[in-house]
This record gives structure tokens, C-alpha cells and sequence, in this order.
């Protein structure tokens, strides 16, 4: 299986108030992770929080994940950044700390262009010199690359993959064949949003970048296969227990409702960086009632 296939889990980043990485604590996600057999783990994601750290705590956060995971599951690494030479610097830094692939949004303030864009990927990819995946994530970054631009990327070295939004409408199966069409052999192309995640995953698509597994990876891992296997019934039935987390993920923002499950469950008690607020407690009761219809608590 190649590295962008399957389900690729995205964890938390813990830090203390410093911004330190809290190891054991990354270390804990990870295991949860490994030991779920997930194929490969996304660090420093937008569910890492990799937008709200420093180069620093960035490299550390690759230091320790890459001896943790000790080859165990391969490793993607987020190196978005605004400017092309942070961008560059953070994927030589994951490349020396061991990565094995790396996850790049194209940041900006300014609104970016198509050409700034393109040469900021190239760039990046050369510096790298590992398997990149394109991170379509307009919700973030206001950037939205069309057919056109990710077929020219999907020509540069080491450009090998996409990972993309939900699908307009659910068309699925109508963009996984535009872009195929588009693209070369090879050229894995996997979905984002975890509430289409079944969708994309029916319709054909090579991975779910997850934000549950990151947590949850076991119940994600199951709802990946029984769906890679053309189990519908089996891959509608997981979707439909996971349906109560996904209203909160769409209400409240993923990222913030990651932190408290991480809390209901024990694992950390952890709060999101400023000026992102943690959720009210008055949402614990649903969060809870949530994990349970999955059976992770109760």
C-alpha cells in the first residue's frame, strides 16, 4: 500500500503554556494510534494545530513522533507555513527528523494566485525531497485548487497525492474521475471531513484523513475497511453510530471538540490555543452521549 492510502490519523499536538511539546502525552495518541493499526499518521495537521506553533515546537513535535513510532506506521508531516522559506525550512526539518511524507497547504494572507501557488508546492517539494500531498483545504486557507492546477502539480517530483474537501453535493464519484482523468497512474487522491467520510470512501477514494482517528482510530479504522471492502451496509451502519460526533464536529469546528474528547476520555485535559476557546461545559453532556453511541465510554 502506498503511503497515502487508508486512513491516516490526525492527533492533537499537546503543549504546555510554554508551547513546549508535552511528549508522554503525544506519545499516548500515537500509541493509541499504532496500536489500532491505522496506515499511516498525520502530524501537525490542522487538527495538530500546526497553524498556532513555532518552527521550534514544530521540529520537536517530528523529534518526538519519529521516535515513538520507531518505523512502526509511517509518518506525514504538515510544513504549511505563510512564507515559502518557513515552509522549506519545515520540511528539511522534518525530512532530518525522519519523516516519511509530508502534507503541504498553501497559507497566505494576501489572497494567493494559481503561479504563486504552484511555485511555492515546487519549492517546497524540492527541498523536501519526499512524497508530498497537495492539502486542499479552502475552509483555512482560502485557496481553492482547481483540476487544472493539482494536474500541473501532479507532475513535479515527488508530488504523489491530494488530499481534498468534502465534495460539492457528494459528487464523489464524479471528482475522483475528473481528476483521475487528469492525473497520473498512481496518483492517490484522498478526502478530508470526516462526516463525508464514508461517501468518498464508497465512492473509490485511496484515504480518509481523519480527525476522529487521531482519537478514535479504532471505530475509524472500521468504518475505512468495511468501506474499502464494499461493505455499504456494514461501512453505513459505523457512519450512523459516528452521526451524533459529527453534528458537534459541523456545529462547533473539529478542532475545538477534539480537545474535550480528549478530556472526556481521560487521555489529556488539555485546552486549544488562543485565541481558540475550549467548548462550554455545558457541551460535555452531548460529547459524552456521542463517544457512547460509538461505545467508548460508558
Amino acid at each position: 500500500m502506498s503511503l497515502f492510502q487508508g486512513l491516516s490519523a490526525f492527533p492533537l499536538t499537546p503543549t504546555d503554556t510554554a508551547g513546549k511539546v508535552e511528549g508522554a502525552t503525544l506519545a499516548r495518541f500515537l500509541e493509541r494510534i499504532i496500536e489500532a493499526k491505522a496506515d499511516s499518521i498525520g502530524l501537525l495537521g490542522s487538527t495538530g494545530g500546526y497553524a498556532y506553533l513555532s518552527r521550534e515546537t514544530r521540529r520537536d513535535a517530528v523529534r518526538v513522533a519519529v521516535d515513538h513510532v520507531g518505523g512502526r506506521v509511517p509518518v506525514i508531516v504538515g510544513v504549511g507555513a505563510l512564507r515559502t522559506d518557513a515552509a522549506v525550512a519545515l520540511a528539511q526539518d522534518a525530512r532530518a527528523a525522519g519523516a516519511d511524507g509530508l502534507l503541504l497547504a498553501p497559507m497566505s494572507y494576501t489572497p494567493l494566485t494559481a503561479e504563486e501557488v504552484y511555485r511555492h508546492f515546487v519549492a517546497v517539494a524540492e527541498a523536501g525531497g519526499l512524497p508530498l500531498c497537495i492539502y486542499n483545504n479552502p475552509s483555512t486557507t482560502g485557496f481553492t485548487f482547481t483540476a487544472d492546477l493539482i494536474a500541473r502539480l501532479a507532475r513535479l517530483p515527488h508530488v504523489v497525492a491530494v488530499k481534498m474537501p468534502l465534495a460539492a453535493n457528494g459528487a464523489y464519484a464524479d471528482e475522483l474521475e475528473r481528476l483521475r482523468a487528469l492525473t497520473p497512474d498512481g496518483f492517490a487522491i484522498g478526502y478530508s471531513g470526516d462526516w463525508g467520510a464514508a461517501d468518498a470512501l464508497l465512492a473509490g477514494c485511496d484515504a480518509w484523513y481523519s480527525v476522529i482517528a487521531g482519537l478514535l482510530p479504532g471505530p475509524a479504522l472500521a468504518l475505512t475497511r468495511a468501506a474499502r471492502a464494499d461493505d455499504a451496509a456494514e461501512a453505513r451502519r459505523i457512519d450512523a453510530a459516528f452521526r451524533p460526533l459529527w453534528d458537534l464536529f459541523r456545529t462547533h469546528g473539529s478542532f475545538r471538540v477534539m480537545f474535550m474528547i480528549a478530556d472526556v476520555l481521560g487521555l489529556a485535559a488539555m485546552e486549544p490555543p488562543q485565541p481558540i476557546l475550549p467548548l462550554p461545559d455545558g457541551e460535555r453532556g452531548a460529547v459524552e452521549a456521542a463517544l457512547d453511541a460509538l461505545g467508548e465510554i460508558g
